[in-house]
């Protein structure tokens, strides 16, 4: 449907500018959104950020506590009618200070792109949850060996689980999933989730060494350091590894970067940014593409197994905005949700 039409669904079921649907992440779960169609969509919004079909600026930010993040991430997709902006924390600190509460927390406002009216209020906990690792599927698809045997993951919590879950559905042969985080019971807590969901056998590695000299692919989703102290040595990483990132340069020494074949990002603009705020010290090797202009076929991918890849991928809004149509669009469908009033009578 066009524009007109598919405005005019919505107002049949919400009345624009009168109501506004909130979402739980309950809700936003029980619209049935898979993991297939996430990675599907979020490869679409990488792909259109690459081809300039979106306008997205690169997110600012708070940084209230040591390592913290509060940031806002504005996106619309023209050919999607996809408009809004996500305010997305991470507060690593919260585990100790406050048990019992999660470190990741975000929220979407999403827009009529006619009127720029508020459509939604839903929980983006969930969404950022899956669309994180979807990025790293993406990245995976084209430039890891796709008869890879081993995975690692460095960093158990949220994002972590959730890379394990899905990495099977690019990663079809793997054999074994070796997994490292500080917290002994962050491992623990992984392969009991995980590893009934995945065919490939989860073993806990005893330290970051044991993952880069026995994986092929390794994915990565640690705090962002404000300050990086790296603690995987160049020389543990081999030819042929794809290194696949959410945390910046938070986990390899630099050499590891600066000697990659190929280095590709999700955002150069977005990372460009990052770097003036103090998050590559050593400064951003050459970038070779885009992660999207990869996956959509403006550059090449891997053409040899013994290329070294490194993806560095922080996340985009375009991904957030492209999740939250299909998840706005299924909960009306579904009548989720509670619709607020957005204007009261003071009357």
């Amino acid at each position: 449907m066009n524009s007109t039409e598919y405005r005019n669904w919505v107002n049949d079921k919400l009345n624009i500018g009168e109501d506004v649907l909130y979402l739980s992440m309950q809700d936003v779960i029980d619209t049935g959104t898979t993991a297939e169609e996430i990675i599907e969509l979020t490869e679409r919004a990488m792909i259109a950020y690459s081809a300039k079909k979106v306008e997205m600026p690169a997110k600012i930010g708070l940084h209230p506590q040591p390592d913290s993040l509060m940031h806002a991430m504005p996106a619309y997709l023209p050919d999607e009618f996809a408009c809004g902006i996500k305010w997305g924390s991470n507060f690593p600190t919260t585990r100790e200070r406050f048990p019992g509460l999660t470190p990741t927390n975000c929220q979407i406002i999403y827009n009529d792109h006619e009127s720029g009216l508020p459509l939604a209020f839903l929980d983006a906990t969930w969404i950022t949850e899956v669309r994180t690792p979807a990025v790293s599927l993406v990245a995976a698809k084209y430039l890891a060996n796709l008869d890879a045997t081993t995975f690692g993951m460095y960093g158990c919590g949220i994002q972590g689980k959730a890379h394990v879950k899905m990495i099977e559905h690019v990663l079809t042969k793997l054999e074994t999933i070796y997994v490292y985080d500080l917290y002994e019971a962050a491992m623990d807590k992984l392969i009991e989730q995980c590893q009934p969901l995945v065919n490939a056998r989860i073993v806990k590695a005893s330290s970051y060494e044991q993952v880069a000299k026995n994986c092929e692919v390794i994915a990565s989703a640690i705090p962002i350091h404000h300050h990086p102290h790296p603690v995987v040595k160049d020389e543990w990483i081999s030819k042929g590894q794809t290194l696949i990132a959410c945390d910046c340069h938070s986990v390899y020494e630099d050499g590891v970067y600066k000697r990659a074949d190929i280095y590709t990002v999700d955002s150069e603009e977005q990372h460009r940014l990052l770097e003036t705020y103090g998050y590559y010290p050593w400064g951003l090797p050459e970038i070779y593409a885009e992660t999207g202009a990869v996956a959509g076929g403006l550059k090449p991918g891997r053409s040899s197994k013994d290329q070294l890849i490194v993806s560095n991928n922080v996340g985009m809004a375009v991904e957030d905005m492209m999740v939250a149509r299909r998840v706005f669009d299924r909960a009306l469908e579904k009548d989720l949700g509670i619709r607020l009033p957005l204007w009261k009578s003071t009357k």
